[in-house]
């Protein structure tokens, strides 16, 4: 399995047992990521230690806040499939990269492993 492939496992693996899931933003909200193919993901991770590095890689004041996954499921993942942004799961390594998927993606990947 692929660096993606495992921290992709690793997020839905943790968010079921966690029920949350971590973030990182700023007072003006969290950040989004342009990709080459100009589709634009909003990052999540499966736990704390992985958002802080996240935070300190991209810096710009970033800190680290968390959301019970009913309530992710529930409001960001539908207000995100709205505006057309895709899912950034565990992104990792000094240029955080990794998977991302629809909001529906991430929607069915949670429940056909719970």
């Amino acid at each position: 399995m692929s660096q993606s492939g495992s921290q992709a496992a690793a997020f839905f693996q943790g968010v079921r047992e966690s029920r949350v899931v971590w973030l990182v933003r700023d007072d003006d909200g969290s950040p989004t990521h342009l990709s080459a193919d100009g589709t634009r993901s909003l990052p999540f991770w499966s736990t704390s230690p992985r958002a802080q590095k996240a935070a300190t890689i991209w810096g710009r004041g970033l800190r680290v806040d968390s959301m019970p996954l009913d309530m992710w499921c529930g409001l960001v993942l539908p207000d995100a499939a709205r505006d057309g942004l895709v899912i950034g799961i565990n992104w990792s390594g000094p240029r955080l990269v990794g998977w991302s998927f629809t909001p529906g993606e991430v929607l069915n990947r949670l429940a056909a492993d719970s």
